[in-house]
């Protein structure tokens, strides 16, 4: 009998060697390498023969002009949930393999279950579950009061299996929960394994790219947040979605990491209700959710998130502190930009906060991931620090340099049309973001520089 041969392959990076080392050459990270097992020759082509060729292309596959191919036969449809749709860039692609990640709790099944329900009633569709018995699965539809009829159901972990069973219902929509319990024969290691997550992606992926159906994958999280399995998951795939929220909290976002069909870093907002999660068409008004009285260190500002803007309040505390180190914390934006901000107010607004602990948080969970976010920050701190409250009716965003001055941010005509519809009257932005003519019944204030942004209060 032949021995069989291995690989380690990194968790982290996906870079492979012929034997094992404390760290990864490519992405220098320690004790990520996996020992995966190589099939043999002989069943190799057996396990491809079935579905030649990763990108829906065979052996009869023909050179010809980017011109000549024919988009009408990818026509995009809708999922049933408009916020879904967004985050996926317009609606579902045939042929697209969709990877959708999240903590235990998020309600990862619960938003796939909701749209193949609805989906189910139009088109062909098979849910297979590998985790939850068939039974568990209905006890949910029947909570959440979904249409069941015309789903099917299947509960299988053998990706030969399912491929086999799609082949004959010839579902529009795939969806398989999750991929870490999913197997392929030929493959000798344990389900959840980098090389066991790899080959059935990438078989399924196969599978929906030849057939011309949408697959969704769910994937487990690591402790820190990121997608489990090896990173060539995420490359084989062709959009990469997290559902966070916290999991005694109301509202969970939907962010896209990674969209062939459509923006990066969309973002779809969804309400946890007894009836399952429901879109929230206006996330504006949710995260707005302010006191009739105002108070020192809370400010408006507007994000901008794909392809809309986004009214977010960022609340900060400025308190005398008791320790050598003072303390700095952020909540949905990046520690360190706080640090580097706060030297920016010290040398360039003349307001030192070397001796106290400065608290900041986005209010309603939201992650701020852009520099818009710069000036609302500073200004909502020294509101804390002076114990001044700021007007309610006041909007504000701007990147701040580390010369101080206020640098534009993109889209800034319509974070000042968005904030005018949610009746806010003054406005503090870049001057190179400043309108020709306010929106009605609204006062502009453009500064260029962070002093005039603190003389403007």
């Amino acid at each position: 009998m032949a021995k069989a041969k291995s690989a380690y392959v990194c968790n982290d990076c996906g870079a492979d060697y012929s034997k094992w080392q404390g760290q990864c050459g490519a992405c220098h990270a320690w004790n990520t390498l996996t020992e995966v097992r190589l099939s043999s020759a002989k069943s190799s082509p057996q396990r491809g023969a079935r579905f030649e060729g990763y990108a829906g292309a065979g052996n009869m596959a023909r050179v010809q002009d980017l011109s000549e191919v024919n988009l009408a036969d990818m026509p995009r449809f809708a999922s049933g949930s408009g916020e879904l749709d967004r985050v996926l860039g317009g609606g579902l692609v045939p042929g697209s393999a969709i990877l959708i990640g999240g903590h235990p709790g998020a309600g990862k099944s619960t938003l796939l279950l909701q749209t193949m329900c609805h989906l189910a009633q139009q088109m062909p569709a098979l849910y297979v579950t590998g985790e939850e018995s068939l039974q568990q699965v209905a006890l949910r539809a029947q909570r959440l009061g979904l249409t069941t009829t015309n789903l099917k159901m299947l509960s299988e972990t053998s990706v030969e299996q399912i491929c086999t069973i799609a082949e004959q219902l010839k579902p529009i929509v795939l969806v398989v929960d999750s991929i870490q319990v999913m197997h392929v024969d030929d493959v000798q290691s344990a389900p959840g394994s980098v090389s066991q997550v790899r080959e059935a992606a990438a078989y399924l992926t196969r599978f929906a790219k030849q057939t011309g159906t949408v697959l969704f994958l769910v994937g487990h999280v690591t402790k820190d947040g990121s997608l489990a399995g090896p990173k060539v998951l995420e490359h084989m795939i062709d959009c990469s979605l997290q559902l966070e929220g916290d999991s005694d909290g109301r509202f969970r976002t939907l962010r896209s990491h990674k969209n062939r069909f459509g923006a990066v870093n969309e973002l779809g907002v969804f309400a946890m209700l007894e009836q399952g999660l429901k879109e929230v068409k206006n996330p504006s008004s949710i995260f707005l959710n302010r006191g009739e009285k105002a108070s020192p260190g809370s400010l408006v500002m507007v994000v901008w998130e794909g392809t809309r803007p986004l009214l977010v309040e960022i609340q900060a505390l400025v308190d005398q502190s008791h320790m050598n180190n003072p303390r700095r914390v952020a909540v949905g934006l990046d520690h360190n930009r706080l640090a580097m901000l706060l030297a920016v107010l010290h040398r360039h607004g003349g307001l030192q906060t070397g001796d106290q602990d400065v608290f900041v948080n986005v209010v309603g969970g939201v992650k701020v991931l852009e520099t818009s976010a710069d000036l609302a920050l500073l200004l909502s701190v020294v509101s804390s620090f002076r114990d001044r409250a700021l007007p309610q009716d006041l909007i504000v965003f701007g990147e701040v340099g580390l010369s101080g001055e206020i640098r534009p941010v993109p889209n800034g005509q319509e974070r000042i049309r968005e904030a005018a519809k949610h009746g806010f009257r003054r406005a503090i932005v870049p001057k190179a973001n400043a309108p020709k003519q306010a929106p009605q019944g609204m006062t502009v204030i453009s500064v260029s520089q962070l002093s005039e942004a603190l003389d403007a209060l």
